[in-house]
């Protein structure tokens, strides 16, 4: 392979990085209150709100359950409002973000939920209140599945940049389709999942280090 075909692998691999770095960094700040709500939210628990829990629930099933190659089409317009263009890497950031979004929220939920109902009980009969539960009881017993939740969504997530480039989202699935697929250029396709699946592994094994040795100081506290 050419140096020059190595140079626009290493630019396309920045590219994707960048994308799923922001969404993954905005999907977490929209998705984990999100979650913490839906976990926290049902009758009779700390934010005891129902009929907004079902209501929210409504709309992140829907957005979840949306097809992500559609979703990019469709919000084209919002897109192209909201970073000033509909294609490259800044813009694919839109529809990352709102697709990792749910997803996180659902993960983050599952996560809060897998917390002991006792701690919660005990912390309450201490006086402590509903914010203090979440931040110093739920979030610092569930930072385990948290992290392995959130790698999973960074996992999905360069999935997804690799999809956009169907768009021209730019990144390695950018690449990939105009080398490898285009340009009938096999080796340049097998280069891209290369690294795609390198980003995978390596994303996995730091999260999983993380969770482990986060999870063995709780043990030990």
């Amino acid at each position: 392979m050419s140096p020059e075909l190595v140079n626009l692998i290493i630019q396309a691999t920045g590219e994707s990085l960048f994308m799923v770095g922001v969404a993954a960094l905005l999907g977490t700040v929209f998705g984990l209150p999100i979650g913490v709500f839906l976990a926290t939210s049902r009758k009779g628990e700390l934010f005891a709100a129902p009929v907004v829990n079902a209501a929210l629930g409504i709309v992140v099933n829907a957005t979840r359950s949306t097809p992500f190659i559609i979703l990019v089409v469709a919000i084209i317009p919002f897109t192209r409002l909201v970073a000033g263009t509909s294609i490259g890497s800044t813009a694919a950031i839109v529809p990352l973000t709102i697709a990792s979004t749910p997803f996180i929220a659902r993960l983050v939920e599952g996560a809060i939920r897998e917390v002991d109902g006792g701690l919660i009980e005990t912390a309450s009969s201490f006086g402590a209140s509903p914010i203090q539960i979440v931040f110093k009881v739920l979030i610092p017993e569930a930072l385990p599945g948290l992290l392995l939740a959130l790698t999973l969504a960074v996992v999905s997530l360069l999935g997804y940049s690799a999809m956009v480039g169907a768009v021209g989202g730019g990144g390695l699935g950018d690449l990939g389709i105009r080398y490898g697929y285009q340009r009938f250029m096999p080796e340049m396709m097998l280069a891209v999942v290369v690294v795609l699946i390198a980003l995978v592994q390596l994303v996995q094994s730091a999260g999983d280090y993380l969770a482990r040795r986060v999870n063995r100081r709780l043990r030990h506290r």
